[in-house]
């Protein structure tokens, strides 16, 4: 008789090598095995390592499914009665008049009044704000200048995806003989960087150029000397508190005769915006380099496979760190805009040892963008929330209008990251460069501070995991490097304080000692509840309300009777959401698939 763990099906990667496949083609068009039907958890993308890391205190047999007992079942009723009504609330706050709700007990029951009141009287206060849309009959928040700048840039940013991949494509195919790594590539790219940061930034360029120049002399005059490392942080700091406080800089302020250059800006002449993630690859050179010149051997994996993503944080022979291969790495085109991050040393790993990516796997990954797309237009055109919350347009709203204001403000932020890093990473797979995942789990699919923080911006985290050590220093740095304002200040130590419960619970409570306990699941969700809250307000705080409209929200929700029965309704629904989590994740440890946030 077998196990449970012996009958486990094995996990699928995505990225697989094939060795039939020649040694210097990255793109192929056989697919990996598949499944005859969607399971569950495939609604969370896969990354490679999410299926190769088998925690080391994971049990060889899991529980059996509850999806089916009278529990699970009466939390699936009510998720299938609260989420239609959370959906409901901010489109009936984003209509000139309201309709009749079918549902008005319920939301009475539920302090949502006013839903189903004959007008709106604040929409003429967020109105202007609003766009035409393609929908018919409706209008486009298309008020998020971050998102905006994305969306209305989408189809150029396709074409010249497009046109990249083409002319790519046409030099491989010309190449009589190629060699058997890509590193011939590297040229390329380096070329492509140019004229692409040419369009984008016009003049601005050279100043980008300078300052890559600079860092990339500190870490080749430094070499192994302690001073690289530290020279390496302070002049990027440095370079990002200038960025901020002389915009950008303007080429008459240092020379009058140099006004000229100023007028010539390109598409996007705030490149000290989209410098602050060129600032994380400098940096991720500097140290790569660094530990290179401390590394006593260097690995050098057989030709006829690829390499995990393990094997390449190894560190280059230290001649491979030259000026061509590190502004190709820093300004490579996918990742420029917007990332995803990755390190110099699993870039070039990728150029010598390339990823085998299989076309059914860019399909489904692009299927996962155009989702992900739809989803943010039918929101943007049915939930007008970005406009009330600009506008403070919620006087007379209920606790309950007001907390979907908040929420659905928090699902367009994740949507409005999620798409453009899904679009740029997609744009990598296609030439062949396999980047982090930044997004692995829904905003509302997060019980764990910990967790969240793994799953959202993930490559990011990666990075901060990988060169800075001490919690408070990392939420700390982590908000001064997104914008330096008080709001995400705040935000960075808030999580640092909220991320205490967890660990300290956690530490009291431990799953190796309480796991088999019936009451602990139900305690866990508790202290899920707790987290979820926690997250929310901290996010709220930092990219959303900020400091000013948490204080009003607070006062409405605990300092009235509708607030208070609000809140415990609330919370009872966190509940049902953290156990539902909870099993989710038992069928994904089920399948072999661990993504540990």
């Amino acid at each position: 008789m077998t196990t449970e763990s012996e009958s486990r099906p094995p996990p699928i990667s995505e990225f697989v090598y094939d060795p039939t496949l020649p040694e210097h083609q990255p793109w192929c068009v056989q697919a990996p095995p598949v499944r005859n039907r969607m399971i569950l958890t495939d609604l969370t993308v896969d990354f490679p390592e999410a299926s190769s890391k088998v925690p080391a205190n994971e049990p060889d047999v899991h529980p059996k499914a509850r999806w089916r007992t009278l529990e699970f079942r009466i939390y699936t009723a009510v998720a299938c009665v609260v989420l239609p009504i959370m959906a409901w609330i901010p489109i009936s706050l984003s209509m000139c008049t309201s309709p009749t709700v079918p549902l008005h007990l319920l939301v009475k029951l539920l302090n949502t009044a006013r839903l189903y009141t004959a007008s709106n009287p604040n929409y003429q206060f967020f109105e202007k704000r609003l766009s035409p849309g393609w929908i018919p009959f409706r209008k486009v928040d298309n008020s998020d200048a971050q998102y905006r700048g994305f969306r209305n840039s989408f189809w150029l940013l396709t074409v010249l995806a497009n046109a990249y991949l083409f002319i790519k494509f046409v030099w491989i195919t010309s190449a009589r003989s190629p060699p058997p790594s890509n590193l011939y590539l590297i040229r390329y790219n380096l070329v492509c960087s140019a004229l692409f940061l040419i369009g984008l930034h016009g003049a601005s360029l050279i100043k980008i150029l300078l300052i890559l120049t600079i860092n990339f002399l500190i870490a080749r005059l430094c070499r192994g000397s302690k001073a690289g490392p530290v020279l390496t942080w302070v002049f990027n700091g440095a370079v990002l508190f200038a960025n901020d406080r002389y915009n950008g800089y303007r080429f008459g302020d240092i020379l009058p005769s140099l006004s000229v250059l100023d007028s010539y800006q390109g598409a996007y002449a705030r490149w000290h915006i989209v410098f602050n993630l060129t600032m994380l690859r400098l940096v991720s050179f500097n140290m790569d380099y660094y530990w290179a010149c401390h590394a006593k051997d260097f690995p050098e994996y057989r030709h006829h496979r690829t390499t995990t993503y393990k094997e390449r944080k190894a560190s280059h022979p230290r001649h491979m760190y030259c000026y061509i291969n590190y502004i190709s790495y820093v300004l490579y085109p996918p990742l420029y805009i917007a990332g995803p991050i990755m390190s110099f040393n699993d870039y070039l790993w990728q150029h010598r040892r390339p990823m085998h990516i299989y076309a059914r796997v860019a399909m489904l990954y692009f299927i996962r963008l155009l989702a992900s797309l739809l989803t943010m237009e039918l929101i943007l055109h049915f939930m007008y929330v970005v406009a009330i919350k600009d506008t403070k347009a919620w006087v007379g709203n209920t606790p309950a209008q007001i907390s979907m204001i908040g929420f659905w403000n928090l699902i367009i932020v994740w949507l409005k990251l999620l798409i453009p890093w899904r679009f740029f990473r997609l744009w990598a797979i296609m030439d062949g460069i396999e980047v982090p995942e930044n997004m692995v789990r829904c905003m509302a699919n997060n019980y764990s501070t910990l967790g969240f923080w793994r799953s959202w911006h993930r490559s990011y985290n990666l990075w901060i995991i990988r060169l800075i050590l001490n919690t408070t220093l990392v939420f700390t740095f982590v908000a001064l490097w997104h914008d330096l304002t008080f709001r995400l200040l705040a935000w960075g130590w808030l999580v640092s304080l909220f991320i205490l419960p967890e660990l300290i619970a956690t530490y009291l409570l431990p799953a190796s000692k309480y796991g088999t306990k019936r009451w602990y699941r139900h305690v866990c969700a508790l202290g899920g509840v707790a987290n979820v809250l926690m997250m929310m307000g901290a996010n709220l705080v930092g990219f959303v309300i900020g400091t000013d409209g948490i204080q009003f929200f607070v006062r409405e929700l605990f300092g009235t009777t509708q607030g208070l029965v609000f809140f415990g309704a609330a919370c009872v629904c966190l509940f049902v959401g953290v156990q539902l989590m909870f099993e989710y994740r038992e069928e994904e440890r089920r399948r072999g698939i661990y993504r540990r946030c």
